[in-house]
């Protein structure tokens, strides 16, 4: 009897991290078509939502058995501070009463965010229960590559069929549309397993490229392959190239580049002595490395005149503006702008409490710059009378200030400010793996605070995963140590 009582505990235990490595593995996912009660206007439906939900059910019956201790994190109290503040924000806004607009209304508004934030908490509290230690860590990680490697997959299938005369555009449009509410870009960008290019790019910058980039600045290996991490990384790089996002290969520069600043000292000083030792050791060796050299320059030129061929990226040079507003629409980002212009003096209007999640967008259309109304096509065609989408600010922090007011702003930053504090207090074990954690999670950290000036969803599980991660293993740690 003992024994099969054992064998079923056993079992659900495998269960559940079934479940978790599925979630995972379905990250890349980000429109999957096949979701009940939803609208074609829904974009954001990650499929890992699927086994997200019986990975909770198995945890909270392991929960209820005394099986599995689901264990408190301080981060969980900003958090809960926040979502709070959030509930709030949405009672003081149904007191503005704002004028339904085409066919939605504040309460379906309200309620919607409420759901998608719900959603992406709950990739932060299972990522935080599924990571206590070390063996925690590669499982995820180990399956956050699988997912990795079929999207690099995928996004090779699309440039096959966008280069080269092997697959009929049409042919692979069909395939794509039966997992996805995108068909394939038709501007020739690789969108990957997501939904647009500019997803796929900031998917990237936020989950894959922080422990590819941790891996190899700290020689942390998650399988016995030495060479996976590093091929896995150029791939990935290649890709968020062809993607063409200005904001994600931005995001990921910036947060390589302030991560290596960080972290990197010991390698630069390796890099510099292996270089210096060359003079020493002969002419051969000082090609090698001169040779080296000559191939990163290379690759950095040829990155940069592979973007260059594209209008979208040579108008970021031209500054031949009056002013802020006419550069905006120069590089086409009026729409952009003038959408999170709006949401700020939405902002200015309701400082304190805001309007509502999700409520910013019956504010927008009335708070619009003048400049917008003339110069933007994109703006007239969103005024007309037959469009039937609802506008959102398009940055995450403009729409927090515009939805919670400046005391859910700062309640969302004090949590964002709390993972940061795990992140970092992971280097305090003085462990490998430990130190590849705090890495990844501060390259994630750097990436999640750019990427946020470019998309509003609370929902993708691009901003919570790799945080849940790192707070995670945080938090176990200083459980053992009070121990």
């Amino acid at each position: 009897m003992k024994s099969s009582v054992f064998s079923a505990v056993s079992n659900l235990e495998k269960l559940t991290y079934l479940f978790w490595g599925l979630a995972l593995l379905a990250l890349p996912v980000t429109s999957f078509r096949w979701f009940p009660g939803l609208g074609e206007g829904t974009l954001v439906r990650p499929l890992a939502l699927y086994p997200l939900a019986f990975l909770f059910l198995l945890l909270f019956i392991q929960a209820w058995r005394r099986k599995v201790k689901l264990f408190w994190a301080g981060a969980f109290l900003a958090l809960g501070a926040f979502v709070l503040f959030v509930l709030f924000s949405g009672i003081a806004g149904s007191l503005l009463d704002p004028i339904p607009l085409r066919g939605q209304t504040y309460g379906g508004r309200v309620i919607r965010a409420l759901i998608t934030l719900f959603i992406g908490v709950s990739f932060f509290v299972s990522a935080v229960w599924m990571n206590r230690n070390e063996a925690d860590l590669r499982f995820s990680v180990i399956w956050i590559f699988a997912g990795l490697i079929l999207d690099l997959a995928w996004s090779g299938l699309q440039a096959v069929t966008f280069y080269t005369g092997l697959l009929e555009k049409e042919t692979v449009t069909h395939w794509q549309l039966a997992f996805s509410m995108r068909e394939l870009v038709r501007t020739n960008r690789i969108s990957g397993l997501a939904y647009e290019p500019a997803w796929l790019a900031g998917q990237f910058a936020t989950i894959f490229i922080p422990f590819l980039f941790a891996a190899v600045l700290t020689n942390f290996r998650i399988t016995r392959m030495k060479w996976l991490e590093p091929a896995l990384l150029a791939l990935s790089l290649l890709v968020v190239l062809a993607t063409y996002s200005r904001g994600g290969l931005l995001t990921t520069v910036a947060a390589a580049g302030l991560t290596f600043l960080f972290f990197g000292r010991n390698v630069t000083r390796s890099i510099w002595s292996w270089f210096i030792n060359g003079f020493r050791k002969g002419m051969f060796n000082l090609l090698i490395r001169l040779g080296m050299i000559a191939v990163v320059f290379g690759a950095l030129t040829g990155a940069l005149l592979f973007l260059g061929q594209r209008e979208y990226f040579r108008s970021l040079l031209n500054f031949e503006a009056d002013d802020l507003s006419d550069y905006m629409v120069n590089i086409s980002a009026g729409a952009r702008g003038a959408y999170s212009a709006a949401a700020y003096e939405t902002f200015e209007d309701h400082p304190l409490t805001g309007v509502g999640l999700g409520a910013s967008g019956f504010y927008i259309y009335q708070n619009l710059p003048d400049w917008s109304l003339t110069t933007v096509p994109e703006i007239a065609r969103q005024l007309s009378p037959e469009n039937r989408l609802y506008p959102n600010p398009k940055n995450l922090y403009l729409r927090l200030l515009a939805e919670t007011g400046l005391i859910g702003f700062i309640l969302f930053l004090a949590f964002q400010l709390h993972v940061l504090g795990d992140a970092l207090s992971l280097l305090k074990r003085n462990e490998a793996w430990a130190r590849f954690a705090a890495t990844a999670g501060v390259f994630a950290w750097l990436a999640i605070t750019f990427y946020n000036f470019t998309q509003d969803s609370l929902t993708t599980p691009n901003i919570w995963l790799v945080s849940g991660i790192v707070v995670g293993l945080s938090a176990n740690s200083v459980r053992k140590e009070i121990k």
